[in-house]
């Protein structure tokens, strides 16, 4: 007989597994494209910061620091419902993937100019004495040592971009937060969805830091 003491109910659990992994795929998909927005777009960044000419380096100066310091929900919300008003709409999902994959290429930004500027002057001088061509002194001789060293960083921020993702509920995307909050407003049971997703988060999240920390013991020398 259950006395009141017993808050735990394994069948809220059972009846909140289908919701469940169809949230965990959807922050996956959210993850996963995210990321490569912000690597991609951030490695751009980073290259026009490098720029001969201050009139490509200031407005990208401007653009990424007003990016990076403004919140992102901020930013969803400017997406979402401000640039349909001049007839630029997506989906809640591809909004949110669009805005979580600008913030971070912020980021990632200035992980990737780190990296650029740790490669040797020497590695330079090299290319130069070699007479390498431009495009090739970076896709052949700066840019492969400069990813190499910033892997585990920028993994740090997949992981905080993972963290972020419930806030793209607040546009009505159904990640794994979003189910939780729904099927507990069906059943008023909120204490099992939300701990089977805060455990999820952990078991997601726990592992790739450890391999973070093998891959920058074995990366970063």
């Amino acid at each position: 007989m259950n006395d009141g003491t017993d808050k735990w109910d394994w069948g809220a659990v059972s009846d909140f597994m289908p919701h469940f992994w169809d949230g965990v795929l959807t922050t996956l998909q959210i993850l996963a494209l995210g990321s490569l927005i912000s690597f991609s777009l951030g490695l751009v960044w980073a290259l026009l910061f490098r720029a001969p000419s201050r009139f490509v380096r200031w407005p990208v100066g401007i653009i990424t620091e007003f990016i990076r310091n403004t919140p992102l929900l901020v930013q969803l919300f400017f997406f979402f419902f401000v640039l349909p008003e001049w007839d630029i709409q997506f989906s809640a999902l591809t909004t949110g993937i669009i805005a979580i994959g600008l913030h971070y290429s912020t980021y990632t930004a200035q992980v990737y100019r780190a990296g650029i500027e740790a490669v040797p002057e020497g590695q330079w001088e090299a290319a130069t004495a070699l007479s390498l061509p431009y495009r090739h002194t970076w896709t052949a001789v700066i840019l492969p040592q400069a990813i190499r060293r910033v892997i585990p960083a920028l993994g740090n921020y997949v992981i905080a971009m993972l963290k972020d993702t419930p806030l793209l509920a607040s546009i009505g995307v159904l990640e794994l937060l979003q189910r939780s909050r729904l099927q507990a407003a069906e059943t008023f049971q909120y204490t099992e969805a939300l701990t089977v997703v805060g455990v999820a988060f952990i078991v997601i999240a726990y592992p790739s830091s450890l391999l973070l920390r093998a891959l920058e013991r074995r990366l970063v020398v």
